[in-house]
C-alpha cells in the first residue's frame, strides 16, 4: 500500500487533536499541539536557532546552553525572553518565520513520505505560535504560485546562483535582500545555502533570485545560451538617484559586481 500524502497525514493529526512530532523521514519534523502546529523544522532551511545565530543575537553555544537548560518538554523560548536575549515578539516572529519557511519545503518535497508520530514530544523552544493545518497549507500553495509568478521556472531552486559580470541598466528599485544576494552569490551557492549564510528564511531568498532572474541580474539557461558579446565602455557615471528608503537604485549605467564585492570587503573591514 502506498504511504499516504503528507498533507492527508497533517489533516488527519489535526483532525485527531493531535499532541507530539510527526518526523516525516529525514527531511523534518511538525510538532502539534492540540491539533495545532506550533513548530516545524526542515533539514533544507534555517531554524530559530539559525536566524538568531547569523543575526548575532546568541551563539551557537548559548543556543545549547539553552537547550540543556530548557530539557525535555520546557520552554526554552521563555528561557531566552527572561535573560533578555531576546524580546516577546521577537520570539514569536522568529517561530512564525521558521515555521512557514520549513512547512513550505517540506510540503513541497514530500507528497508521499514515511512518517512517524511521537506521542507528547515537543520542541525545546516551547510553544509560541499556532498554526492550524488549513491555513498552513493555504499558506504554502499561495507562497507556489508567488514563486510561478515571479519567475515561472524551477531552474534555478536549486542551482548555484551567479549574477552577471555587469548588471545592466533598469530603473527598479532592488530590495536590501536583492541586493545582499548579488554580493553573496559567487557561482557556487544555492538560494537555500545562500539564505544560510545571511541568515535569511529560505523561501525569501528564493523569491528573490527568481525575481532577480525576471529582471535579468542573474544568469538562467536562457542568457548562458546567448552568444558572448564584448562589452562596451561604460557611459560617464552619474550620481545614484535617492530614495525614501535609502536603498541604491540601478540606473542607466552598467554596474560592476567585483565593485560591488570590493565596497562588501571594505564594510566587512571597518
Amino acid at each position: 500500500m502506498a504511504a499516504p500524502t503528507l498533507d492527508a497525514v497533517l489533516t488527519g493529526l489535526a483532525q485527531d487533536e493531535a499532541t507530539g512530532s510527526l518526523r516525516v523521514g529525514k527531511e523534518g519534523t511538525v510538532y502539534y499541539d492540540h491539533g495545532r502546529v506550533s513548530y516545524v523544522e526542515c533539514a533544507a532551511t534555517p531554524g530559530v536557532e539559525g536566524l538568531l545565530g547569523a543575526s548575532g543575537r546568541i551563539s551557537a553555544n548559548g543556543v545549547r546552553h539553552a537547550r540543556q537548560e530548557a530539557g525535555p518538554g520546557g520552554d526554552g523560548g521563555a528561557l531566552l525572553v527572561d535573560r533578555g536575549v531576546l524580546s516577546r515578539g521577537e520570539l514569536e516572529f522568529c517561530v512564525l518565520s521558521a515555521t512557514l519557511d520549513a512547512a513550505f519545503f517540506l510540503v513541497a518535497s514530500s507528497k508521499t513520505v514515511r512518517t512517524r508520530f511521537r506521542e507528547g514530544e515537543a520542541h525545546w523552544l516551547g510553544v509560541h505560535w499556532f498554526f492550524d493545518v488549513p491555513g498552513l497549507l493555504r499558506e504554502c500553495a499561495r507562497r507556489r504560485a508567488r514563486l510561478e509568478r515571479a519567475w515561472p521556472s524551477a531552474e534555478l531552486d536549486a542551482r548555484p546562483v551567479t549574477p552577471l559580470r555587469r548588471i545592466p541598466g533598469s530603473h527598479a528599485l532592488l530590495t536590501r535582500l536583492q541586493w545582499e544576494l548579488l554580493l553573496a552569490a559567487d557561482s557556487s551557492a544555492t538560494p537555500v545555502e545562500l539564505a544560510r549564510r545571511l541568515g535569511r528564511p529560505a523561501y525569501s531568498t528564493l523569491l528573490a533570485v527568481r525575481e532577480l532572474a525576471a529582471a535579468g541580474l542573474v544568469v538562467t539557461a536562457e542568457t548562458a545560451a546567448l552568444p558572448k558579446r564584448t562589452p562596451k565602455p561604460p557611459a560617464p557615471r552619474e550620481e545614484p538617484q535617492r530614495t525614501g528608503s535609502g536603498l541604491p537604485q540601478v540606473n542607466a549605467d552598467a554596474t560592476d559586481v567585483n565593485l560591488l564585492l570590493r565596497l562588501r570587503d571594505a564594510l566587512e573591514a571597518l
